[in-house]
């Protein structure tokens, strides 16, 4: 069964949700948390849902138990984030999905789901995330507000986050969805950060901090570089066949 189980009494007034399932570059994962952490948010409800890991999750200095999907809650900023400590399936988004539009309408909450995008070419730090907007409903006009432009090219939403936005489609729920330019092969801070700065912050209307995510992004360029060092230099070791000139 299916429930969301409510920890905190907060009031809230047409707030925004920021969905943090992960997935491409760990792009909403990251973003979430890091909005978590930031703005110290309250542990607002426990997520049940039967397609969901059986895990029970904990936090650092804290003995006390909770589901590992949750929700938390910033009543001054009007900001709800989902964070997820494990892989969710798109059947467990599905049944999130299902079991919360109820109080997402009741709420009128503005579902922000977010999505990685694999970038063409080199996976470079210093190249910018563009981010794209789609929606729901009348939530285009939230993205018009915010300034975000639509995809330049077609595309598909697929996962967990893809599972959210076909659930909106399909009940008629209004929601936005984010879709990042992002590095898939490993965790994407820069994605993360431009998503919050050029997303997040316009539709929310929040200014968030993000300076932590530079220096995660630098740690991160780092290790990518000794790892294609470690890779290049066991290449050079390697058995291998290779054409020779007879005539130099």
């Amino acid at each position: 069964m299916t429930r969301i189980e409510v920890t905190a009494e907060l009031t809230l007034d047409d707030p925004v949700l920021v969905e943090g399932f992960p997935g491409a570059g760990l792009v909403g994962k990251i973003a979430a948390d890091h909005l978590v952490s930031a703005f110290g948010m309250t542990h607002y409800a426990n997520v049940y849902c039967d397609s969901l890991p059986l895990a029970a999750a904990y936090a650092d200095d804290d003995r006390t138990l909770r589901t590992p999907v949750r929700l938390y809650a910033d009543a001054d900023r009007d900001l709800v984030v989902l964070q997820s400590d494990v892989p969710v399936a798109p059947e467990a988004a599905s049944e999130f999905a299902e079991c919360s539009a109820e109080w997402v309408r009741e709420e009128s909450v503005t579902p922000l789901y977010l999505a990685g995008l694999k970038r063409e070419g080199p996976a470079d730090e210093a190249a910018g995330r563009e981010v794209r907007g789609v929606a729901t409903g009348d939530r285009g006009a939230v993205l018009d507000a915010a300034g975000i432009d639509p995809p330049e090219g077609a595309g598909l939403v697929s996962g967990p986050t893809g599972a959210l936005l076909n659930h909106a489609l399909d009940t008629g729920l209004d929601a936005v969805g984010l879709v990042v330019d992002c590095d898939p092969q490993f965790p994407d801070p820069s994605a993360a950060k431009a998503v919050l700065e050029d997303g997040v912050a316009p539709v929310a209307g929040v200014d968030v901090p993000t300076a932590e995510l530079d220096e995660s992004a630098s740690g991160i360029q780092r290790a990518k570089e000794q790892l294609a060092e470690q890779i290049r230099r066991q290449e050079e070791k390697s058995s291998k066949a290779q054409p020779v000139r007879m005539y130099q």
